[in-house]
């Protein structure tokens, strides 16, 4: 943020300093570019990838040539200077990959030279007495080298996102299917259908459902057991599609139109079968037009169990905002909820974030622990002091355990809560003195042991102007400079170990989710993991970090990995896992998300 205040700064400064020619507006620009140099630095020190596009093309342009004009004031000198500064805003905004970045350099150089021609023509006129001169060439190649870039972008863009077709390969999405010689041991129907959704204050929203609810019905499977799917669509024009979010299914059962399925329109139905093999907190959710028919109820709790049924009291609680409104509901209450249970009785508190936004929930009147961690045990968990508060990424899971008190606990987000006590009636605990939950060193477990890596990868997260599907605009959502569909693929093999950095030079949060595969953090801003194993389905990459995490390729198919912020993935940040000889019959027209 500082960066790009710094940046807006700039781009005042610069003309004034090449228009007018005093040493003291050349002095006010070089002071605003010495401080975005001096970030640059400071963003480094979190990792070089924080930084790299920064300190390879964008504090050069500015810094070298305004140290030729402070050193050799002439028109000529400030002219180039001011450009350079420009330069290195305009990249800023519309960011680049490491791919790109030999002709970023050429091409800024190039255009550096131009000026600096074109400011000796403008003499040269001034001198002869030419009209000539009194034209506005300084500022029309302004304008111009923004065109010519923007039009160069779309046509990488393009071409990227034509090479991203996945139409070559041995294996065909839809034969990674799950068991289809055999009898499912569990089966559901699950019907989607536009309806009203009324929220426990009484207000009303257009909503859609699944079985008439929204959320959708809670779905509870064991381990090991096939269980069978099969979604009707009745009325939602856009179609619809399941995805098991958290759950490693075959690639074919992943409910991701135009990769893994078509989206189920008006009067059609699809059966999904799958096994789950770990135990844990999952949820399912349409991925049609995501961005819109989550927020509008298309979700519900899946959740897999690998022991027999105990009396602890548990209950899955949804942070969600609903259409209309900002504030945040969990599950329907947007107002303060309250449910009797008795004291003594252990508890386990599913909580999910269904929401664009992380979330962040406060359990007061208890100590309790994090018992688990998207699906994933925490081993070693100690308690947390009353009032902890737990931040959810987009998509993200916390199971929150504790023994009931005799008083109330109340877990709470904004002005949503839900408060247990024994008599069901207690006003909410709004006690404080809690720090905010930290993964990185929460529990006890052993350090990831040495792998070799037969892939890594870099991704870096950027805010600025971007191409999607046809369309030009700001947005927080690029990969290594590109968008949906121009991302290019991850390409592994199968068994592959596959090492991913992530860095966020956006100044907002991105919740990484990559579908088919639970990936393991190892480090963070360059500080490694101490407490348990950090494992994941959804890594809320925050401003201005930088994570390493790894994964095993063990799941062949075609797998999106995206921001779960259903906004920035609509967007275009949205890109896939590919695994060597896998393609897929299916098209899409727009975004998957």
């Amino acid at each position: 943020m500082t960066d790009l205040v710094l940046a807006t700064l700039v781009l005042v400064a610069a003309p004034v300093a090449g228009v007018r020619r005093a040493r003291r507006r050349l002095h006010v620009l070089a002071a605003l570019v010495a401080a975005r140099a001096a970030v640059a630095g400071l963003l480094a020190t979190g990792g070089l990838l924080l930084a790299d596009s920064r300190l390879i093309s964008q504090i050069p342009l500015a810094v070298l040539p305004l140290a030729w004009a402070v050193w050799r004031p002439g028109r000529i000198a400030t002219h180039v200077a001011a450009a350079g500064a420009l330069l290195s805003v305009w990249w800023l905004l519309v960011p680049f990959g490491p791919g790109d970045a030999a002709f970023v350099v050429t091409g800024s150089l190039t255009a550096l030279a131009a000026v600096a021609g074109l400011s000796a023509m403008i003499d040269r006129w001034r001198g002869s007495g030419s009209r000539l001169a009194t034209m506005p060439w300084l500022a029309v190649f302004a304008l111009v080298i923004p065109a010519i870039t923007l039009v160069v972008t779309e046509r990488a863009n393009s071409a990227a996102a034509d090479a991203h077709r996945h139409g070559d390969g041995q294996v065909r999405v839809d034969q990674l299917t799950g068991p289809r010689d055999r009898e499912p041991d569990v089966r559901f129907t699950m019907t989607a259908a536009r309806g009203p959704v009324t929220l426990a204050s009484g207000r009303t929203v257009p909503g859609l459902t699944f079985n008439g609810t929204a959320p959708g019905p809670e779905l509870r499977v064991a381990t090991g057991r096939l269980v069978e799917v099969t979604l009707i669509n009745t009325d939602v024009a856009e179609g619809v599609t399941l995805h098991w979010h958290g759950v490693d299914v075959p690639n074919a059962e992943d409910g991701v139109p135009g990769v893994t399925q078509d989206a189920v329109m008006p009067g059609g139905r699809h059966v999904y079968r799958f096994v789950p093999t770990r135990a844990g907190s999952y949820w399912y959710h349409t991925h049609r037009d995501g961005s819109e028919n989550v927020q509008k109820g298309l979700f519900g709790a899946l959740i897999v169990t690998d022991a027999p049924a105990t009396d602890r009291f548990e209950r899955t609680v949804f942070t969600h905002v609903w259409p209309g409104g900002e504030a945040v509901a969990l599950d329907r209450d947007d107002r303060p909820a309250h449910q009797a249970v008795p004291a003594g009785r252990e508890v386990l508190l599913r909580l999910v974030n269904s929401s664009r936004e992380p979330q962040a929930v406060r359990v007061s009147g208890v100590p309790f622990t994090v018992a688990a961690h998207d699906g994933n045990p925490v081993e070693g968990a100690t308690p947390l002091a009353s009032g902890t508060e737990l931040p959810l990424a987009a998509g993200g899971r916390y199971d929150v355990a504790f023994t009931m008190p005799d008083g109330a606990v109340t877990a709470g987000s904004g002005d949503a809560s839900l408060t247990l006590d024994p008599a069901g009636t207690a006003a909410p605990v709004t006690a404080g003195g809690g720090q905010a939950f930290d993964r990185l060193s929460y529990g006890a477990g052993a350090a990831p042991a040495a792998v070799t890596h037969q892939r890594t990868f870099d991704l870096r997260l950027d805010d600025g102007f971007g191409f999607s599907q046809g369309t030009f605009g700001w947005v927080s959502s690029s990969i290594n400079g590109r968008l949906y569909p121009a991302v290019p693929t991850l390409e592994v093999n199968r068994g592959d170990r596959v090492k991913v950095r992530i860095a966020s030079r956006s100044i907002i949060d991105h919740p990484f989710h990559l579908h088919g595969h639970r990936v393991r953090v190892l480090t963070r801003n360059g500080v490694p993991v101490t407490g348990s194993p950090w494992w994941t389905d959804t890594l809320n990459v925050g401003s201005g970090e930088l994570y390493e995490i790894e994964f095993a390729a063990t799941n062949p198919g075609i797998w999106m990995d995206h921001c779960h912020n259903f906004e920035h993935g609509a967007n275009g940040m949205i890109m896939h896992v590919a695994y060597a000889g896998v393609t897929t019959p299916y098209s899409s027209d727009h975004s998957p998300e």
